[in-house]
């Protein structure tokens, strides 16, 4: 069977027709899908483009390709092209390939109301809570309020009609975002740590020498706020002003970055910030990891952040925000509120003057962290995809009972077998 999955990421495609993912999921991750499914097509937004640019890695491979959707940036860019981007997804679909919405998404509303209509099985990954992603001070927009209101609650409902669904969450998003009762459900993170990805035990000193830098990493894309980097700015320069000698790493790269720069400057510690730029998913950032005595994520909104669970499992102490799925992955007394970098700054005080308390927070972190061994997800993940695959199938045979095909054939009207006629009308104006 075939899968349509949409996805909330932005590609290039390059001349001889192959994609590109500049930064994040390539095509080792769309290959996980192929253990059930025959063929998979990914909905993404795409552009045009000369050639790659350094950092990217193929997206598209055997049995993955990609299906187009007008290329957008933001609300207002979404808003001028709504009409063709709402098409193109509507047509991407075809009646008897299975479907999977990751969520939230700006562009997958139409085709969820187009399945609802004809009554058709699809799945739903939640990666992510609108709910928190467009919070006061998050984003920053007029339209904003509206935004949230609106997304937050088609992800409900969403989830609510899906045939089966999957969290990245064990308990966070599916509470505000629930399935049916009697719905196939699992708690499954998209993360996929290998063996390679695990240190064997801490580091025997957990602490760094006193007097001696402390090295801090934050892993997160510059293109929104979302990771906070502003905040461990600002932390490092309030610990600076105590006398501290704190250098922070951030890896990533977006549009924020000369901003971060400036900021960093103003509060005289550009000097103590290192902008490393956007890694290669693996062992670059595994090194940068290595280097760190902490790492810390004062996120604003968050899923599961993988960067999180990779730096767990290099045995690292790790500082968070209390956002999302994090409180699932850290305890409370590693915790700091969004948005607060005086908190920031004190629990970073607070860990590093004590030595025995960075070595249980690494040894806690790394046995945390083996949870999300691929080799615990990989089940989970293929129940769900084939709790999915075999949804459609019933749907399959129940439409060609009714359409008076033979079971497993095909109708000759896709109006019959439940699909909406007015995309079978659009696909094939004959």
């Amino acid at each position: 069977m075939r899968l349509l999955v949409t996805a909330e990421i932005r590609l290039d495609q390059t001349p001889d027709g192959h994609a590109w993912a500049p930064m994040g999921i390539d095509y080792g991750f769309w290959k996980g899908y192929l253990e059930v499914f025959e063929q998979v097509r990914v909905l993404a937004r795409i552009r045009s483009v000369e050639q790659p640019s350094g950092q990217a890695r193929r997206a598209d491979g055997p049995n993955v390709t990609f299906v187009p959707v007008p290329y957008y940036v933001g609300p207002w860019q979404y808003a001028w092209r709504a009409a063709a981007v709402r098409r193109a997804v509507r047509l991407a679909f075809c009646p008897g390939e299975a479907l999977i919405l990751r969520v939230p998404s700006t562009f997958n509303t139409p085709l969820w109301r187009a399945a609802c209509a004809a009554a058709y099985p699809y799945g739903v990954q939640v990666v992510g809570d609108p709910h928190d992603v467009f919070a006061p001070g998050v984003v920053r927009s007029f339209v904003r309020p509206f935004v949230r209101a609106s997304m937050t609650r088609n992800l409900r409902r969403m989830c609510r009609s899906a045939a089966a669904a999957m969290y990245v969450t064990s308990r966070t998003l599916q509470e505000r975002y629930p399935s049916a009762p009697g719905v196939f459900h699992v708690g499954c993170s998209s993360i996929e740590l290998g063996n390679e990805a695990y240190v064997h035990e801490t580091r025997s000193a957990a602490a760094p020498a006193p007097g001696q830098p402390v090295r801090m990493v934050l892993v997160g894309t510059l293109e929104q706020l979302y990771k906070g980097p502003d905040v461990a700015i600002r932390a490092v320069a309030i610990n600076a002003a105590r006398g501290y000698d704190l250098h922070l790493a951030i890896i990533g790269e977006g549009r924020h970055e000369p901003a971060l720069r400036d900021l960093a400057r103003e509060l005289n510690v550009a000097q103590h910030v290192r902008f490393v730029g956007q890694l290669p998913a693996g062992a670059a950032v595994r090194e940068e990891l290595d280097r760190a005595d902490l790492f810390v994520l004062p996120s604003r909104t968050e899923g599961l952040p993988r960067a999180l669970i990779e730096a767990m499992a290099r045995g690292l102490p790790c500082i968070a925000s209390a956002v999302g799925g994090i409180p699932e992955l850290l305890s409370p007394e590693d915790l700091v509120p969004p948005g607060d970098a005086v908190a920031l700054a004190t629990k970073i005080r607070e860990v590093l003057t004590d030595r025995e308390l960075l070595a249980k927070m690494a040894e806690r972190n790394l046995r945390r962290a083996r949870d999300y061994h691929a080799d615990v997800l990989r089940p989970r993940r293929r129940a769900f995809y084939e709790a999915v695959r075999d949804k459609t199938r019933e749907w399959q045979r129940r439409n060609a009972r009714a359409a008076g095909a033979p079971p497993g054939g095909k109708s000759t009207k896709s109006a019959a077998a439940g699909w909406p006629a007015d995309i079978d009308a659009a696909r094939d104006p004959k």
